[in-house]
């Protein structure tokens, strides 16, 4: 099952690089294959055109890849969401223009988008009239320290769909690479339509 699973994510990889939301061979992504293991594309790679040979083992505990390559720096992140969602089966990490400038327009702790019917695009949403929290977290080098200031957000907020990185970017997750693609189009979405609004004075 969860081969079938990293071949979809490398489609999706090779979408999220056509639509230019990984430049410069940025952004990160990855599967779980069980409760103690996920793949991560390894660092340095043009996501446009992944294979599966360019996904490293990852221990989620451990943040260890038994081939001796090194993972991404990132990986604290997507085996933070592992941890935290059980459900959760595909993390997609992306640096797309309007998270990495929004996320820096926004100076609270989370935007709140409301009024969009494209809210729907997210898992349990039905309404365009309920608001959609989507914490920001300050970015920060030291990934270790990040994941454990998101952990303890998460202990008082929940956290749904993704979360974004100020002045980086989006993570967001599924329980599939289907709906963790899904929820980043349609967060991608909402994003650019809020930046739009916002850039006619209205909020």
């Amino acid at each position: 099952m969860w081969q079938q699973r990293l071949a979809d994510l490398v489609t999706a990889c090779h979408w999220i690089g056509s639509k230019g939301w990984a430049p410069a061979t940025g952004g990160n992504m990855s599967v779980r294959q069980d409760p103690q293991w996920c793949w991560l594309s390894e660092s340095g790679r043009d996501k446009g055109s992944l294979t599966t040979d360019d996904f490293l083992q990852v221990d989620i505990a451990t943040l260890q890849a038994p081939s001796g390559r090194i993972p991404s720096a990132e990986t604290g992140l997507h085996t933070l969401v592992y941890r935290l969602f059980p459900e959760a089966n595909a993390v997609l990490h992306v640096h797309t223009p309007n998270a990495t400038v929004l996320s820096r327009l926004e100076t609270g702790p989370q935007l709140n988008l409301s009024g969009y019917e494209m809210q729907k695009s997210l898992s349990g949403q039905t309404s365009h009239l309920d608001t959609v929290p989507v914490a920001i977290f300050d970015n920060d080098q030291d990934i270790a320290a990040l994941a454990q200031r998101i952990e303890h957000w998460s202990e008082t907020h929940p956290l749904r769909y993704g979360f974004l990185l100020r002045g980086h970017g989006l993570t967001c997750w599924g329980k599939d690479v289907s709906e963790a693609r899904r929820h980043l189009e349609g967060l991608e979405f909402l994003f650019e339509c809020e930046l739009k609004l916002r850039s006619f004075g209205t909020q």
